[in-house]
């Protein structure tokens, strides 16, 4: 039996205090860059941009949500129209299914409202965990961390949240972030992986945390 390799132990308190005041200083005020007016059109948002660019997707649903920004909105519209409007997202044909599908369900089991918990969110279709906990996160102000493949990289290369898989990132920066900066933690990782610590090539020289990451193969 092959025994999964050891994670490195995540960086300890006063290393995380001094990383998370930094990237505070930095960004005070963190958002999603998706552009969105409520919950539902947040949830739809999200679900649309697997596999696609936030600015992707912002284009697609600039006019989409000025037309249909709530669920029985988006029904009256129907497929062929949401479909046309989301045609340049990758994976259209199907996110647009998944579009009427969720909002049909938001009609009939929660009375046109987003609801609030995980496990419902989870329920309709095309909303994993990841697009869950944005919609808790940037919705609701619940501190959920939705973990990409931005995060997961920084988490493990700064130690802040190693984790073999993305479950496992998360519960990391739950047990180990400080509860501070638990609202904002994934928005600051993810602009930091977007922006700074790139996969191919980090940008170190301009990191704000550069003598507090134990990164091995710093850039200059």
């Amino acid at each position: 039996m092959v025994k999964s390799p050891r994670l490195p132990s995540p960086l300890p308190y006063s290393r995380q205090v001094a990383i998370f005041s930094r990237l505070q200083a930095s960004e005070p005020h963190p958002q999603t860059e998706l552009n969105f007016t409520n919950p539902y059109t947040l949830v739809v948002a999200v679900a649309l941009s697997a596999q696609a660019t936030d600015v992707g997707v912002n284009k697609a649903t600039k006019d989409l949500f000025a037309r249909a920004d709530t669920p029985q909105k988006m029904l009256d519209l129907g497929l062929e129209a949401v479909t046309d409007h989301i045609k340049t997202i990758g994976l259209f044909r199907q996110k647009a299914r998944n579009v009427i599908a969720l909002s049909r369900m938001l009609v009939e089991e929660f009375g046109g409202e987003v609801p609030d918990s995980r496990a419902a969110l989870m329920r309709l279709p095309g909303v994993g965990r990841k697009t869950a906990n944005v919609v808790l996160n940037s919705a609701f102000g619940y501190p959920a961390q939705a973990v990409d493949t931005h995060i997961f990289r920084v988490g493990n290369r700064t130690r802040v949240a190693p984790g073999r898989d993305v479950d496992e990132v998360e519960r990391a920066i739950e047990d180990n972030v400080p509860a501070r900066f638990q609202q904002d933690a994934h928005h600051w990782l993810i602009l930091h992986g977007r922006y700074i610590c790139q996969a191919r090539r980090p940008r170190c020289g301009v990191c704000p945390i550069n003598e507090l990451c134990p990164f091995e193969e710093k850039t200059a």
